[in-house]
């Protein structure tokens, strides 16, 4: 069994999970193990300059493989927004430094709970140098820190207690990418469209059927979207899916954007997303009809309506699926 962790799976847990047979992780490092990592010499980060992704393995980590990423266009986003957010807080800090030079606000304490809230607000506190006396105030940018900061921009370390028998590298990276779809189908469970919550049971065997019930039942919509990819505004390039580049960011095939953008298919009939799909289909309906005259008037027998072709595409997608 592969246990997986969109966030960080601690230390304890993983330790916990060593004493379990046949269970594996797949978790990310933290920043501060990565910095570790990079400052100890075990993580060169001049090997990136010819790839994107390379393994390695460290003490700290026994038994486990470790996949360095680095994706270029997540670290400019990285850098272009903390820029945004330093030069915010700066415009916010000199409106206090001036109002201190004009006399307007005196007093450290005064001074420094005005200087906490912008802090507060744009979160890089932690790269600028505070100066703050009675009457007096002053910063500047720590740039060694900014810069040792931004040398890990757009860098991501996935860990993994898999072999490499099973599971390559790229394959690593992409099942860590997939916990999202995992994250997703606990949201669509909580809120969107299962609402596992609130659960009005309160014998546990009932509140565990409860919850069984609603994994069943979005396994069933797994494969519904599954067999529906062509119907829906799902991208329906799988093998693009499997051997894309494993770091850099999804993106859609030109069918799947051509599909969006002008929302039909090629036969001209229009894409569904999931709900509309299924509002379609519910318009199907099996009446249980009774003959009023005859021998057989006490009989009965059940009438399907007849489906139109875009319910009848649907309804064939359904027979692929193979459980």
């Amino acid at each position: 069994m592969l246990v997986g962790d969109r966030g960080m799976i601690s230390h304890q847990a993983i330790d916990e999970l060593r004493s379990l047979e046949g269970i594996a992780w797949i978790t990310a490092l933290k920043s501060a193990q990565i910095r570790a990592l990079v400052q100890g010499g075990a993580l060169q980060l001049g090997l990136f300059d010819e790839r994107n992704v390379f393994e390695f393995s460290h003490p700290d980590y026994p038994g486990e493989r470790l996949m360095a990423c680095r994706n270029v266009e997540l670290g400019r986003l990285r850098a272009h927004k903390r820029e945004a957010l330093l030069q915010a807080t700066e415009r916010e800090l000199e409106k206090i430094r001036a109002r201190v030079e004009s006399g307007a606000l005196a007093g450290r304490d005064k001074i420094g709970v005005r200087v906490g809230k912008i802090l507060d607000k744009y979160k890089v506190g932690k790269h600028f140098a505070l100066d703050i006396e009675d009457a007096r105030f002053e910063f500047q940018r720590l740039e060694p820190q900014i810069a040792a900061e931004a040398a890990l921009d757009g860098l991501y370390v996935i860990r993994t207690s898999v072999p490499k028998k099973q599971m390559s590298s790229a394959e690593a990276v992409r099942s860590y990418k997939a916990l999202a779809e995992v994250e997703r189908a606990f949201r669509s469970m909580r809120t969107i469209d299962l609402h596992i919550r609130p659960i009005h049971h309160h014998l546990e065997g009932r509140v565990r059927a409860h919850i069984f019930l609603c994994t069943l039942a979005y396994y069933v919509e797994w494969h519904l979207r599954e067999a529906w990819r062509e119907l829906l505004f799902a991208d329906e390039d799988l093998e693009r899916k499997v051997h894309r580049d494993p770091v850099a960011a999804a993106e859609r095939s030109d069918a799947a954007l051509e599909k969006v953008a002008r929302r039909t298919l090629k036969d001209g009939s229009p894409v569904h997303s999931f709900r509309t799909l299924l509002h379609e289909l519910s318009t199907i309906v099996r009446n249980t009809c009774q003959a009023r005259t005859g021998p057989h008037n006490n009989s009965t027998f059940q009438m399907i309506t007849t489906p139109t072709p875009a319910q009848h595409r649907a309804l064939q997608l359904l027979q692929s699926i193979a459980v």
